[in-house]
């Protein structure tokens, strides 16, 4: 049940920004801090990246938990209308994908960082911008971090590993 009523809900809800979270904004820090440079939600690219990497034809989404159903705790389904819930979780995992796909065929590298990874307890925003460091002048094709979680859609299991979602 919801503490709050569907009018405040609506208003929470739509609020939510898509560009410019706190949890990308810490990235950006310290990426910048170690000397790294990167273009932001080029719209010429597939799903607009949040941060992109032309030097390296690399291209970083900093993914919510909740909207992208990482699988951490934050991965929580509302009690009400689940099943508009559901299609919309469904929804955001097959365009991520799709955003995936068309990067990967066009040459690009991609990257997912979980807002887990750079918000809350424990989390180190300065070690995520070292693991994109590394990952950004190793071959790898795809990167997740965290990578140790395990994602659930409300239907079925969705492994992300290095090779893709």
């Amino acid at each position: 049940m919801d503490i709050v009523d569907k009018k405040t809900r609506s208003k929470i809800m739509s609020s939510v920004g898509q560009k410019n979270t706190g949890a990308e904004m810490k990235l950006r820090r310290s990426l910048h801090k170690i000397g790294l440079r990167y273009r932001l939600h080029d719209k010429r690219l597939p799903g607009s990246p949040d941060i992109v990497f032309p030097r390296f034809k690399a291209v970083l989404f900093v993914h919510g938990c909740f909207w992208h159903r990482h699988g951490c705790k934050a991965t929580t389904t509302p009690g009400t209308n689940v099943d508009f819930w559901r299609r919309k979780f469904d929804e955001n995992i097959a365009r991520d994908r799709r955003h995936t796909a068309a990067l990967q065929d066009a040459g690009w590298r991609v990257a997912m960082v979980w807002e887990c990874a750079l918000k809350g307890k424990g989390a180190d925003p300065d070690e995520v911008a070292k693991l994109v460091n590394e990952w950004l002048v190793s071959s790898e094709k795809h990167k997740n971090i965290p990578a140790h979680v395990q994602a659930v859609s409300s239907r079925r299991e969705i492994s992300f590993s290095k090779e893709g979602p």
